[in-house]
């Protein structure tokens, strides 16, 4: 356990020095916000992936992979497409436009793109993404509290708080520039703890991978899940693919786009940043299907050792597998993705209620110079009030899994902006009525599929397993295109 302690010690203090030396790099609001606009495809495409996977890949995929069986590929698929899409045909007409407009934030690029003369597109932007931003970042910081718990022992409120801390603490001294760098470290362990662990797991038990999941339950070799294809498995799918469409637009990654120092760096970004997914979500659910196995083959009852969920199985497929010096690496590589995504998340938002509510609409004689010291403030006070949330879930919903709780806030962020993302790049006659209608419909979806669709007799079980993101994407397409077309085309 000391040993354990020593590592995760060392990787607060790598965290530390990044953070310190970051912030000698912040001279403007633009690095504090999107790096000076002069990164290079190996952060970007690092830093991306890092954030776009959070907790969710290594405790939730890895669990719905011990719980699903092979189906939970499904996701693989459907993140592979996403982050393609997303690399080959958006980043470069985004990053062209965004440096056009001179745009630092989410809010400023659909601004300029829509030729607003009023303040209710950017502040309707910056509400919504503050809003699921904290959302987000809430369920980061429960997958914290749940990592100390588990790898440790410590006090789950402990370890949300302590976690806590130390990812605002570097945020708050180095901005983007500090987040970017960090996501490399982080996401450089990410990726090889997710394609080690595996490799090392199909050496623990006799047999192939899939001869010994048909001796656990046939079912789990069916690539359709349980009972093969029916309706409600179709809806699971659909739920599983779509996990990706968040890939295409959301802010938190987008902003990505415009650090990066030049449209031939996208070129090279995109197969590092493709690779990295396949091989790391390829990975992710390999590892539940290993640890499922070999929990069952051991005597242990699945869903008392692996959770209900599945979340247990990375954890302890780790402390069964590894020496004590890899599970303190595997502590920090757990830690690294939630770190990763609370990090972007929290610097997105702030230039949110910072430039865009503050400054833009209240204060317009406000210079940039003197913004950086109030994004700090605001950025620790969105922090805590995502603290709060998680700490308040955690009481109320003793029974959450991960999984699901990250995909909410995810599919918030994803619904409200990436519609309008992808609209605004591809169709030139959507206006910004249109993109207003997208967004607040795609914001009031979320909450309306997750929680009153399901209620509704007969239809709402299939509404459960799809989830939120495709119903809603596809409320916020059409409310897109009717308001667009009943107000003419867009002054751009």
């Amino acid at each position: 356990m000391t040993l354990e302690y020593i590592i995760l010690g060392l990787y607060f203090l790598i965290l530390f020095g990044i953070g310190y030396f970051a912030s000698k790099k912040i001279h403007s609001i633009e690095d504090y916000y999107v790096g000076g606009k002069k990164l290079n495809f190996w952060i970007v495409a690092f830093s991306s992936r890092a954030t776009g996977e959070s907790a969710w890949l290594l405790l939730g995929l890895t669990g719905m992979g011990a719980v699903a069986g092979i189906s939970a590929y499904w996701v693989v698929l459907g993140e592979v497409i996403g982050v393609s899409v997303a690399w080959f045909f958006m980043a470069k007409p985004f990053k062209h436009l965004t440096d056009q407009y001179n745009s630092i934030t989410i809010p400023d690029y659909l601004v300029s793109r829509f030729n607003s003369k009023t303040n209710f597109l950017r502040a309707t932007a910056a509400t919504t993404l503050a809003l699921f931003v904290v959302i987000y970042v809430s369920a980061q910081i429960d997958a914290t509290g749940k990592a100390f718990e588990t790898f440790l022992d410590i006090d789950y409120y402990t370890g949300a708080i302590v976690g806590f801390v130390i990812v605002v603490a570097y945020i708050f001294t180095g901005g983007f520039v500090a987040v970017a760098w960090s996501d490399v470290f982080q996401g450089a362990l990410m990726f090889a703890g997710l394609v080690i662990l595996p490799i090392v797991g199909l050496f623990a038990f006799e047999g192939g991978l899939f001869s010994s999941l048909s001796k656990v339950d046939p079912d789990l070799l069916d690539i359709w899940g349980s009972g093969g294809l029916t309706f409600f498995n179709v809806a699971t799918i659909m739920g599983f693919l779509f996990i990706g469409l968040g890939f295409m637009g959301s802010p938190q990654i987008f902003v990505r786009f415009m650090s990066i120092k030049s449209e031939a760096e996208i070129k090279k970004g995109r197969w590092v940043a493709i690779l990295f997914t396949l091989l790391a979500d390829i990975g992710a659910v390999t590892i539940g299907l290993i640890g499922r196995i070999l929990f069952t083959e051991s005597g242990a009852d699945p869903e008392l050792a692996l959770g209900i969920s599945g979340e247990n199985v990375l954890p302890m497929l780790v402390e069964n597998l590894m020496p004590a010096i890899v599970v303190g690496i595997y502590i920090a590589i757990i830690l690294s993705a939630i770190m990763s995504t609370i990090d972007s998340l929290l610097v997105v938002a702030s230039s949110a209620i910072t430039r865009d509510f503050y400054q833009q609409i209240f204060r317009p004689d406000l210079k940039n110079d003197n913004l950086s010291t109030l994004s700090r403030k605001v950025t620790l006070l969105l922090a805590f009030s995502a603290l709060g949330i998680a700490m308040l879930v955690a009481i109320l919903s003793p029974t959450r899994t991960i999984f699901w709780f990250v995909i909410f806030g995810w599919s918030g962020i994803a619904a409200t902006f990436c519609p309008v993302i992808i609209l605004s790049l591809f169709w030139k006659s959507y206006n910004e009525n249109g993109a207003l209608a997208s967004m607040i419909s795609g914001f009031l979806s979320v909450p309306i599929f997750k929680f009153l669709v399901p209620l509704l007799p007969g239809v709402g079980k299939y509404f459960v397993q799809m989830d939120v993101m495709f119903p809603s994407f596809v409320i916020a397409f059409v409310f897109g295109f009717i308001f667009t077309k009943m107000n003419g085309a867009s002054a751009n």
